[in-house]
């Protein structure tokens, strides 16, 4: 017995020290030499829901892809970069994030998070995994999906919610969503009369997709408490899946525990706030049953997943908000490894996407992981246009503090 042991001691230190020195071999040194940022054909307007593409590029000939950021914000973060060796995904989130005199707000977080993208991106390259298996492998099969605009192929404008609702659930999706009574920009949104519209709308909405299917409604934040209150008791018979931003989002810390109080919908808020810090009293408290953070807006996938493990830790589930291709393409290799209740927010079938050619794995209303690395993104340079490039290390106005073990510290 003690000879097999022995033995069996023996091939599993051979194997170790193989597979450590495989891995060391796999992480070679490198360093970021430039960061460039390029608009698509079309790009988003929207100024946190940009779809500007990143790339960062190494010294050993990897380049990783992100997507998000305007190119004020941008240059800031990338210039914290150049030089840095870009496996070190953390240290670099914590510089980019620490190193100047105000903490980051929402436009450098949203920015900081296309560059994360692109880190992790590199990280799979060099590894040749996919991000998913990096971070533990995939918890699901694949991920359900809702149509953001509730409109899908061969459905015209004009066709009612009912319709709509049963075309979208016969198409795969998970659930169908919609708007509170929408109505088009730049008009009148009388909220007292929208109130009794949405009742109507959702009770179309529960008819289209059955007895047991899924609807969500998104309230878009344009209810005060009261109106959003009133709201959510009109369709508590309905039983929607969730009811989205209910209140605005410079009330969430108020509102929201007030109104989950007094309501028993399930509610989602988040997609155009917050990081870990914003988000955890609401999911410790159980204020929220799903949170709806953004990617890259929150901080890139290094951010997302402390996210998710506090979601995890509550058993709040997560309905990612979506941007671009690129970061739903993250979404899926991050989130899909996240154990709770899931549902992504899916808006591009029907439409092209001819700057990725290769990007996202969507079939019949559900996002499929791949094996293919990091993100899984190829480009077509030819589609995109040069806006920013970043070559030199920025110090000016950064200033960066350590621990005494060499851990970054605030300003």
């Amino acid at each position: 017995m003690k000879r097999r042991f022995f033995l069996k001691s023996i091939a599993a230190g051979v194997y170790a020290f193989t597979h450590l020195s495989l891995l060391e071999a796999a992480l070679p040194k490198m360093k970021i030499t430039r960061v460039r940022a390029y608009a698509p054909t079309n790009p988003n307007p929207l100024f946190n829901q940009a779809d500007t593409v990143v790339t960062i590029e190494t010294d050993a000939g990897i380049t990783g892809i992100g997507e998000g950021g305007f190119p004020d914000a941008l240059k800031q973060c990338a210039g914290r970069l150049i030089g840095q060796d870009p496996q070190h995904i953390e240290r670099l989130w914590q510089d980019m994030s620490r190193s100047f005199f105000y903490p980051p707000g929402r436009e450098r977080e949203h920015a900081l998070g296309a560059l994360d993208l692109a880190l992790w991106d590199i990280k799979g390259k060099v590894l040749k995994l996919p991000v998913h298996e990096i971070l533990g492998g995939m918890a699901r099969n694949y991920c359900e999906c809702y149509n953001t605009g509730g409109i899908i192929p061969g459905i015209k404008p004009g066709t009612s919610v009912k319709d709509r609702a049963a075309a979208t659930i016969a198409a795969g999706y998970r659930a169908f969503r919609m708007g509170a009574a929408d109505t088009p920009a730049n008009t009148t949104f009388n909220t007292h009369q929208k109130v009794n519209q949405l009742y109507e709308e959702c009770v179309q909405a529960r008819e289209g997709v059955g007895k047991d299917g899924d609807f969500c409604i998104d309230f878009h934040q344009r209810f005060d408490l009261s109106d959003a209150i009133r709201g959510c008791d009109l369709i508590e018979s309905l039983a929607p899946l969730f009811v989205e931003d209910p209140v605005r989002a410079e009330a969430f810390g108020e509102d929201l525990p007030r109104l989950r109080k007094l309501v028993k919908v399930p509610i989602a808020a988040g997609e155009e706030w917050g990081n870990r810090w914003d988000f955890n009293p609401l999911v410790e408290n159980h204020d929220i049953d799903y949170v709806r953070a953004t990617l890259p807006n929150v901080g890139g996938i290094t951010e997302m997943m402390k996210i998710a493990a506090i979601c995890e830790t509550h058993f709040v589930g997560i309905v990612p908000h979506f941007t671009g291709p690129i970061a739903t393409a993250a979404l899926v290799n991050s989130l899909g490894t996240f154990s709770g209740p899931l549902l992504m927010e899916y808006g591009f079938e029907g439409k092209e996407l001819s700057h990725v050619p290769v990007s996202l794995d969507f079939k019949s209303g559900k996002l499929y992981p791949n094996d293919r690395p990091g993100l899984g993104v190829e480009l077509d340079m030819s589609k995109l246009t040069p806006i920013l490039e970043v070559t030199k290390y920025d110090t000016n106005r950064a200033q960066t503090y350590f621990r005494p073990d060499g851990s970054i510290t605030n300003w």
